[in-house]
């Protein structure tokens, strides 16, 4: 069955998305869980089994493979709560049921499903073949859970390595995978091939005979290259990549892994051109593999879906994107973490994020995982965070270790956040002969790491009342830019109205066009990147900055090329916009002339 939406919602942080299926799948809306955290996991299914009076008894750490337990559990409640839902949505008792309304008004206008109900009701039909027709046509949205493959640290037992299958990612894979969930896994930041091999042990990852795969696959890109190398590299074992999500390097929430300038317009061209190359090359592989390893062979043509996110802001930035590229689906994130009926933000986070300006949101080396992550000023994780400096006592307690990836001071590995590596660090720090500026510096890149994992869940244990005695009442938070423009609290039914051109949510006008944005983010940071290199020559380095100018220089070409034969999108900013890509580009042809002055 087709999608009913043409919108997602990506997964945000640890816990702003954690319960988001049990609000919006019955409406045919798809969302993203992050099974980080299998703490925060058992609270909540402790929280929802109690709200609908299910029983409830806990898996404890002290159980063998918890963390996979855990997950399994909190996946199944939200299986069988997510079905009630939408089963009662579809058992309707009158045609003004205000659950089948909310549904059948959120989708877009041009859905068949909506021009079949409205014809329905207009011809004023007996409400239950509304009933039947309702049950054969609705379609939920699906429960996709995200891992993040760098997220995959070794556990211990009495001081004992446990074996690799109980690594944190590969124990989230068992768990996903033992669930009675019939969806996504979404792979993010990069491969790890010891844990898309360990896939394969799952019969749910491969296909049947007609080519459907109860548990898919889908990788999260940003850019074809990488794309093409993981999906042979899955398909070499048998696994089908279902969906290549190309995500925006730096025009995203949460962490931003930059490409080397590749600017996402061009790169959505780059997989729209070879689509059909990636999917028979692929599934040449995986044929053979599956040969091999004597398993089904799909009779069918095996799907491929090609999805976008990061950055979009309007319903034409939208419609364009689905349009131009044929894609399936795109993502919309930041905006969501200001619509209490679809994510989990505690009252005064929302706060913050409504007043936010693009001051206010800014990329940090806060992350334990030493890659830039979008952030919040005031944060107030980051306060907490200033406030043991202050009293000389910098890092946290590390209650969760989850980023416990550090192994320069200990075997078991330390993460970059906690007091224990950031007092080592400091004292390493302390015994070099430094000057008291470039000590300072390093100090600084110690004590800037933040607790993330821990901040990342803590707005949904406030919002739904669950103690946070143990790991303290910071949040972290980590839209994307894009928040900058939206201001004010949206309603479920509010924002899917904008996505699809119903109404508008923005009040300010003067927010970028989304392709602009993206660029202009790149250029500052090619800027700080010649800035690094001034300060620390590097001839390789160098060679990489030219080839990043490069890259952005043939984007803007690319960007000029759109804008002007566009003749149904942007038409009525069209000036506006060369004009911008103009500016930016000056920009480039400046840092272009520091660039040829180092060499």
């Amino acid at each position: 069955m087709k999608n009913a939406h043409s919108f997602h919602i990506p997964v945000m942080g640890i816990g702003f998305t954690i319960d988001s299926p049990l609000k919006v799948a019955q409406y045919g809306i798809d969302s993203v869980i992050s099974l980080v955290d299998d703490i925060l996991v058992e609270k909540m299914r402790k929280v929802y089994s109690e709200k609908f009076e299910i029983p409830y008894k806990e898996i404890s750490d002290k159980v063998d493979d918890f963390r996979a337990k855990r997950i399994t559990s909190y996946l199944n409640l939200l299986h069988d709560q997510t079905e009630e839902k939408f089963n009662q949505l579809k058992n309707i008792t009158s045609e003004k049921s205000k659950a089948l309304k909310d549904y059948i008004h959120m989708l877009p206008e041009y859905s068949s499903l909506k021009k079949e109900f409205t014809k329905l009701t207009e011809e004023g039909v007996d409400f239950s073949k509304i009933k039947d027709w309702a049950h054969k046509n609705l379609s939920m949205g699906s429960i996709d859970v995200n891992i993040m493959t760098k997220i995959d640290k070794g556990n211990y037992l009495n001081k004992e390595l446990l074996p690799i299958e109980y690594n944190d990612a590969h124990a989230a894979l068992r768990g996903f995978s033992e669930s009675k969930l019939s969806s996504s896994l979404v792979l993010s930041a990069g491969m790890n091939p010891r844990l898309y091999s360990y896939m394969s042990n799952f019969n749910d990852f491969f296909p049947d005979e007609k080519g459907n795969i109860k548990k898919k696959i889908i990788l999260k890109v940003s850019d074809y290259r990488s794309a093409f190398i993981q999906g042979k590299f899955l398909a070499k074992k048998g696994l089908w990549v279902s969906e290549y999500r190309i995500e925006s390097g730096l025009n995203c929430g949460g962490h931003a892994f930059a490409t080397e300038g590749f600017l996402m317009g061009p790169v959505l061209k780059e997989f729209k051109e070879n689509k059909e190359v990636l999917k028979s090359q692929t599934q040449s592989l995986l044929i053979d593999a599956l040969k091999e390893a004597e398993r089904i062979l799909p009779i069918n043509d095996l799907e491929l879906k090609i999805t976008t996110q990061g950055g979009v802001g309007t319903d034409e930035e939208h419609s364009f994107l689905m349009e131009e590229y044929e894609l399936d689906s795109v993502g919309w994130g930041s905006p969501f973490l200001l619509v209490p009926e679809a994510t989990s933000v505690d009252k005064k986070t929302m706060e913050q994020l409504v007043q936010a300006k693009e001051k206010d949101l800014y990329l940090s080396n806060s992350s334990p995982l030493g890659v830039p992550f979008n952030t919040l000023k005031g944060n107030t994780k980051d306060d907490q965070r200033q406030m043991l400096i202050d009293k000389g006592r910098p890092g946290t307690s590390c209650p969760n270790k989850f980023i416990a990836l550090n192994y320069d001071f200990k075997e078991t590995g330390l993460c970059t956040a906690s007091r224990e590596y950031q007092y080592l660090k400091l004292k390493e720090i302390d015994a070099l002969e430094l000057s008291s500026d470039e000590k300072e510096k390093q100090v600084n890149k110690v004590t800037e790491k933040s607790c993330i994992c821990v901040g990342l869940g803590t707005s949904t244990l406030i919002l739904n009342k669950v103690s946070t005695k143990k790991t303290g009442d910071g949040v972290s938070v980590c839209p994307g830019p894009n928040m900058a423009y939206y201001d004010k609290i949206m309603s479920l039914r509010g924002i899917t109205d904008h996505i699809y051109g119903r109404s508008n949510m923005l009040t300010r006008l003067d927010r970028p066009n989304i392709f602009i944005k993206e660029l202009s983010l790149y250029i500052t940071h090619l800027q700080d990147k010649v800035e690094e290199v001034k300060s620390n020559f590097d001839k390789k380095q160098l060679r990489s900055l030219t080839k990043f100018k490069k890259n952005l220089e043939a984007g803007i070409n690319y960007y000029n090329e759109i804008f002007t034969a566009q003749k149904q999108a942007f038409v009525e900013h069209k000036e506006a916009l060369l004009y911008a890509l103009q500016m930016e580009q000056s920009k480039l042809m400046l840092i272009g002339v520091e660039i040829e002055s180092l060499k």
